[in-house]
C-alpha cells in the first residue's frame, strides 16, 4: 500500500459490533490522491478482441489536428502518424493504436509510430506490448528529434514502473527539459512536459496541476490549431477550481474536435461545474451518441470503451442532479451491468446502489451491493461491503452492518495497493455507524473529516461525487434526528454547489424543523426553481407542494 506518516490512520473500534482493526491510507493529502491515481487506473483482466488494434482504418475528419514532423518520406505514413497522435491526445486509445499500426504498415522503420504504440498499448492495459513497441522504436537511423522522444518515453516508462520513486520522475522531467533545450519549437514536447508536472508518472493529462498551464500555453502559442493544449488546459483549470478558464478551453476543444466524444464530455462537465447542468446534459448526450455509433460501425463491444462507461456515469448523475430520476436509473443500471478493465471504473459502479439507497429502495441497494461483493478485485469487494453496510444501517440491522464494515477492512488488507481509493467511503460509513448507534460526537467528527477530504479532492468528477456524499450525510443526520448536524452539512452543500436543488431542499427541511417558516419558504422555492426540469412525479417536489399548502 502506498502510505506515508501523514496519511496513515489506524482504526480501532470499541463498539460491541465493530472489533476489527487495520491500518489504512486514507489519502488525506493531495499527494496521497496523486499516488493512488496510478493504482486506480490499473487493469483488471479484460482482453481486447484479437486483431482489433491492427485493423485498417481511414483518415478521419473532425477529430482535431496534431502534427509532429517525424522520420519518414511517405506522406501517408506521416498522415496516419499524426492521426494516431491526435487520437492519443483525446484518449481514444483503440483508434490511436490502429492509426500507428497503419503508419508502420506503410513505413516499417517509422520509430515514432512505435513510440505512439507504446503509449496506446499502455493505456489499453497491455504493458508487454507497450515494451515491445518501445524496443522496436530503438532501431538505429532515426533523427535527433525522434531520439529525444524515444529517450523521454523510456524514462517515463521507467518512472511508471516505480510510481513512488521521485528520482525516476525527476529523471523523466529532466529528459524532457533537455529535449526542449534542443527543440524549443516542438509543441509535443511542451505538452508532455506539462503532463509530467503530475506526481503520477503514468498520468495522461487528467491530473494536470497548477504548474502545468505554462507548458500547455507555450504549446498553444506554437501551434494555435492544435486542440490538445485546450484539452489539457481544461483539466488543469478544473483541477485548480478555475471554472471560467476551464469552460473557455473546453468550448475551444469541442469546437476543434466535434467528432471526439471526450471533447463533448469535457465541455459537459465544465458546464455542469459552472451550474449549467441542462447544457451539460446535451454535451454528455452528444458524446454518448458518437460512442454508440462508433461501436456499431466498427463492431466493437461497449465494454472496451472506457470512456463510454465514464460518460454514462456523468450523464446519469447529471440527470439525477436535475431530478430526472427515471433517466438516471436507466443509465446507472446499464452502466452497472457493463464490465470494465479499469479498477476506478468498477469502483464507480457504487453509484448505482448509492442511487437506490437515496431513492429509498433499500432492499434493491443491498442486492446491487451483493454484486460488487462477488467481484474478482478485493478493492471492489470492499466497496460492495461498504455499500451493503450503508443499506443495513438504514434498515437498523446494526450487527449485520458492522460485519460488512469489518469485511471491507479485511478486503482492503488483502489488496496489494489502492486502499486510498475506498478509504474515504469506508470512513464515511463508520462515521454514519457511530451517528446511528448512540455515539453522535464520534460520528460527527469522522463525517466532518470526510466532508473536508471529499470537498478538497481535485477534479470535476470528484466535485460531483462530493456533492452526493454530502447529501447522503445530511440525510442520515435527519433520519437520526440530529438536526443541528444536518444543518451544518446543508450549509456545506450550499458552499459546495448553490445551484443544486437538493442543497436548497436540505436547507429548507432544517429551517422548517426549526420553525423558521420564512427561510423554509424561500429555500423550498429555490429547490422548486432548480428542479423545474425534474420528473413530474419526483417525491421531493410533491413534498414541497404539500408543505406549501400546509
Amino acid at each position: 500500500m502506498l502510505c506515508d506518516s501523514v496519511t496513515l490512520r489506524r482504526f480501532r473500534f470499541v463498539s460491541p459490533w465493530l472489533a476489527f482493526s487495520v491500518s489504512l491510507c486514507l489519502g488525506g493529502v493531495r499527494r496521497g490522491f496523486a499516488q493512488e491515481s496510478h493504482i486506480a487506473h490499473q487493469a483488471l483482466p479484460l482482453a481486447l478482441p484479437s486483431g482489433l488494434l491492427e485493423r485498417p482504418l481511414p483518415l478521419r475528419k473532425g477529430i482535431g489536428a496534431a502534427h509532429d514532423e517525424v522520420s519518414t518520406r511517405l506522406p501517408q505514413a506521416q498522415a496516419f502518424y499524426d492521426q494516431g497522435l491526435t487520437y492519443l491526445h483525446s484518449f481514444v486509445w483503440i483508434e490511436a493504436a490502429r492509426s500507428f499500426n497503419q503508419a508502420l504498415r506503410l513505413d516499417p522503420n517509422l520509430a515514432m509510430a512505435a513510440v505512439g504504440l507504446s503509449y496506446a498499448y499502455a493505456e489499453l492495459n497491455a504493458p508487454a506490448a507497450a515494451r515491445t513497441a518501445l524496443d522496436r522504436a530503438r532501431a538505429p537511423g532515426f533523427s535527433d528529434h525522434d531520439r529525444r522522444h524515444v529517450d523521454a518515453r523510456a524514462a517515463q516508462m521507467a518512472a511508471e514502473d516505480s510510481p513512488g520513486d521521485a528520482s525516476k520522475l525527476a529523471a523523466y522531467r529532466k529528459r524532457l527539459d533537455d529535449a526542449l533545450a534542443e527543440f524549443p519549437s516542438d509543441e509535443e514536447l511542451w505538452l508532455l512536459r506539462g503532463i509530467a508536472e503530475s506526481a503520477d508518472p503514468a498520468d495522461r493529462g487528467q491530473g494536470s496541476t497548477a504548474s502545468s498551464p505554462r507548458f500547455y500555453e507555450r504549446a498553444l502559442a506554437l501551434a494555435p490549431a492544435h486542440d490538445a493544449a485546450h484539452h489539457y488546459l481544461t483539466h488543469a483549470f478544473e483541477n485548480a477550481g478555475l471554472v471560467d478558464d476551464a469552460l473557455k478551453h473546453a468550448a475551444a476543444y469541442v469546437g476543434m474536435a466535434p467528432a471526439i466524444p471526450h471533447a463533448h464530455h469535457m465541455h459537459g462537465h465544465s458546464l455542469r461545474r459552472a451550474g449549467r447542468a441542462g447544457e451539460a446534459v446535451a454535451e454528455f448526450e452528444a458524446a454518448d451518441r458518437l460512442e454508440v455509433a462508433y461501436f456499431e460501425t466498427e463492431g466493437i463491444p461497449a465494454e472496451y470503451g472506457w470512456h463510454y462507461h465514464h460518460n454514462l456515469d456523468l450523464l446519469a448523475t447529471t440527470y439525477q442532479y436535475l431530478g430526472q430520476m427515471e433517466k438516471a436509473e436507466r443509465l446507472l443500471k446499464a452502466a452497472f451491468a457493463i464490465p470494465s478493465a479499469l479498477v476506478v471504473q468498477e469502483f464507480n459502479k457504487r453509484e448505482w446502489p448509492m442511487f437506490l439507497l437515496a431513492r429509498g429502495r433499500t432492499e434493491d441497494a443491498l442486492a446491487a451491493s451483493a454484486s460488487l461483493v462477488d467481484h474478482r478485485s478485493p478493492l471492489i469487494r470492499a466497496t460492495g461491503h461498504v455499500e451493503a453496510a450503508h443499506a443495513l444501517l438504514v434498515m437498523r440491522r446494526f450487527e449485520a452492518a458492522a460485519a460488512e464494515s469489518n469485511a471491507a477492512l479485511r478486503e482492503l488488507e488483502r489488496a496489494a495497493d489502492g486502499a486510498a481509493l475506498v478509504a474515504p467511503a469506508l470512513e464515511a460509513l463508520q462515521g454514519e455507524f457511530f451517528l446511528r448507534t448512540g455515539e453522535p460526537d464520534k460520528g460527527r467528527a469522522m463525517l466532518t473529516r470526510v466532508i473536508q477530504k471529499v470537498r478538497a479532492a481535485p477534479g470535476p468528477d470528484a466535485w460531483a461525487q462530493a456533492l452526493f456524499t454530502l447529501e447522503a450525510i445530511a440525510r442520515a443526520a435527519r433520519e437520526v434526528g440530529d438536526w443541528e448536524f444536518a444543518g451544518r452539512v446543508s450549509k456545506q452543500m450550499l458552499e459546495h454547489d448553490p445551484a443544486y436543488a437538493g442543497t436548497h431542499y436540505a436547507l429548507a427541511l432544517v429551517a422548517d424543523r426549526a420553525g423558521d417558516r420564512s427561510t423554509a419558504r424561500a429555500e423550498y422555492a429555490l429547490a422548486e426553481q432548480y428542479w423545474r426540469q425534474a420528473d413530474s412525479d419526483l417525491p421531493e417536489m410533491a413534498d414541497i407542494r404539500m408543505r406549501a399548502r400546509r
